[in-house]
Formats: structure tokens, C-alpha cells, sequence
């Protein structure tokens, strides 16, 4: 019984795996397309800044009253 379960699996695993996922993905290297101004660098970094700093500051200034909380 084994051998034929074994037979079966083996003749429908590739039926059901279906095609092929390639292995590499379309990435292309180069410059980009437009070229970003300084205005708009420093706009994006300062936010990106803030996104990343603006939480941990919160709770740095905020970390007594979360000291004090029962």
C-alpha cells in the first residue's frame, strides 16, 4: 500500500507544485530617472528624522511621568 502512495505522491507533487518561480529577481541597477534637488533631500531627510527620533524623544522627556504611574 505504501508503494503505491508513494507512486501516486510522486506522479501528481509536480502537477500540484505548478510552474517554476524563477530564482532571480528584475532588479536593474543605475541612476535613477530624475534627479532629486537639495530642497526636496533635506525635506525628506527631515522628516525620515522625525519619523525615526520624534517617538523615542517623547518618551525620553515623558519618562518620569511613566516613572510615577501605579
Amino acid at each position: 500500500m505504501s508503494g503505491l502512495l508513494r507512486t501516486v505522491a510522486s506522479r501528481a507533487a509536480p502537477v500540484l507544485r505548478g510552474p517554476a518561480v524563477p530564482l532571480r529577481a528584475n532588479l536593474h541597477a543605475g541612476p535613477g530617472k530624475e534627479k532629486f534637488g537639495t530642497v526636496e533631500t533635506v525635506i525628506g531627510l527631515s522628516l525620515f528624522s522625525i519619523a525615526i527620533l520624534g517617538p523615542s524623544g517623547w518618551i525620553l522627556a515623558h519618562l518620569e511621568d511613566y516613572k510615577n504611574r501605579p
